[in-house]
């Protein structure tokens, strides 16, 4: 079966080789940790900065605005993981591109903190594609990690995750302690000089890495070609900016946002279809990549309402729920609240980790279709409790932080069924060759899961009385998909199995 050749131990290593990882985990480990740091600590103060009066700091957008041109910046960060998988698999390779990806990033964080317009669109363009050079060539090095596979692969992703996550978790608190308390930009300010750290320890640490991540070797005359190449995508890049701030080209996001999202679906079509058609691959890899295709749609399924986080339920802990400490007389800010999803998945993941090998050496650990299936429905399940606290909020109460801590711990357990799984998934799936470009098309599904969440978020902003409706309507579509995806884990498992004799 599929999920026992997926996840169980490789025989052919002896056992102490099994449970140790590789001392190249924990370089990776602390650089994402401080990468995640300064992304979501800012992430927590975007949609709030935004919406706040100009008189207070802040940009005096409407909801729709706001959460429009959020859903736009959080799926470019990931959009631009296709190109950066690219320019690591021709041009800089895996390890360059982890470090001039994080000096990109700082410089995007410090120019948010300049207290002008023109800076904050200016720096979350170098945000997006700092991260676009740094996130998934980061998780392609993981993988290569561990040539072998198996249930060691997933813990070790596991494990990654969780430094993801602590840093998810200091970032918040850290950023919105300073944002909302004292000024938005000293809170863009701290997540620059998270990222910085992260550059610092990579440095310090890339010997652990061995060969892993270095640039690959090609002919001169191919590297030139491609250096041309990137070089002219990022001249009609900064082109195009150019045009927009000098009001050639008008913007209005929200139109911009439903148009991003078509183009994403027409994207990763047509990349599909090259592979596909592509006589490089043969016939089990064709099919293995059938399978990223169909886990990409349902990553897009859970992203589209997991980011819900970051704006409407932002929204939601700033206006509708009580966060005052009576008795110390001070109020949480509401971006605190973005510290219980990484909290629990902190305190959750080597609980799932050791599931995941446990269930492997008595051949029973589910398959990757189930795990994602179960995923979907924990996220369905935390907008469920959120729909009955939008009914309390329609019917004028403001309700107990308890609403949405419950929902945070519905969708963290879900994230761990589908979010390292997947990762793991597609670095074992992917043709070897291509692993940096792969791992940048399953960025691209969690690209399009933002954008339908900036969208959707934009809708919640029209009245209390249809945040029921509009939570509900995340119920079912998660809910349908994941309990489709259980229906068809079967056949996605043996076609996994027909594809590769090494899964």
């Amino acid at each position: 079966m599929f999920h026992s050749r997926l996840a169980a131990p490789d025989p052919a290593l002896p056992a102490p080789a099994q449970a140790r990882h590789p001392p190249g985990l924990y370089a990776l480990f602390f650089t994402e940790m401080w990468e995640r740091f300064s992304y979501y600590g800012m992430r927590a103060l975007l949609v709030l900065f935004m919406v706040d009066q100009i008189q207070s700091g802040g940009l005096g957008m409407t909801d729709k605005v706001a959460t429009s041109i959020y859903g736009l910046y959080t799926a470019a960060v990931y959009l631009a993981a296709l190109p950066g998988g690219w320019v690591a698999d021709r041009i800089l390779g895996a390890r360059q591109a982890v470090w001039w990806g994080g000096i990109v990033i700082a410089m995007g964080h410090f120019t948010l903190a300049i207290p002008h317009a023109a800076a904050f669109y200016l720096g979350l363009m170098q945000v997006v594609i700092g991260t676009g050079l740094l996130k998934p060539n980061i998780s392609a090095m993981v993988g290569r990690l561990y040539p072998e596979g198996g249930a060691r692969r997933d813990a070790g992703f596991t494990i990654f995750y969780m430094g993801i996550n602590i840093g998810a978790a200091l970032g918040p608190l850290v950023c919105s302690a300073l944002g909302e308390r004292l000024n938005w930009h000293y809170g863009f300010g701290a997540a620059g000089v998270g990222m910085i750290l992260g550059l610092v320890q990579f440095r310090l640490s890339r010997r652990r890495l061995g060969a892993v991540g270095e640039a690959p070797d090609l002919p001169g005359s191919a590297r030139n070609r491609d250096r041309r190449w990137a070089f002219g995508a990022l001249a009609a890049l900064v082109l195009l900016v150019c045009l927009v701030w000098a009001g050639t080209i008008p913007v209005d996001p929200v139109v911009l946002a439903r148009g991003a999202t078509s183009v994403i679906v027409v994207i990763a079509i047509l990349y599909f279809a090259i592979l596909f058609l592509s006589p490089r691959l043969d016939p089990g890899e064709k099919k293995r990549v059938a399978v990223i295709a169909i886990l990409l749609l349902a990553s897009a399924m859970f992203w589209s309402g997991f980011e819900q986080a970051g704006s409407s339920l932002n929204l939601f802990a700033e206006r509708h729920t009580q966060r005052l400490i009576g008795f110390a007389g001070f109020e949480v800010p509401a971006g605190w609240f973005q510290s219980f999803n990484p909290v629990f998945i902190i305190t959750l993941a080597p609980v799932m980790a050791a599931l995941w090998v446990g269930l492997a050496r008595c051949g029973r650990n589910p398959s990757t279709p189930v795990k994602f299936g179960f995923g979907l429905l924990l996220l369905a399940g935390g907008f469920l409790v959120m729909a009955a606290a939008a009914r309390r909020v329609a019917g004028g109460q403001t309700v107990w932080p308890t609403w949405l801590i419950a929902t945070y711990l519905l969708h963290s357990v879900g994230e761990l069924c589908l979010s390292p799984v997947g990762l793991s998934s597609v670095t074992q799936l992917a043709p070897a060759r291509l692993t940096g470009q792969m791992m940048g098309l399953w960025f691209l599904g969690t690209s399009l899961g933002n954008l339908m969440a900036g969208l959707l978020a934009g809708d919640f902003g029209a009245g209390v009385n249809r945040m029921p409706d509009r939570f509900l309507q995340i119920v079912i579509t998660a809910g349908g998909t994941g309990l489709l995806l259980l229906l068809c884990a079967r056949p996605i498992a043996r076609l996994i199995h027909r594809g590769s004799n090494r899964l």
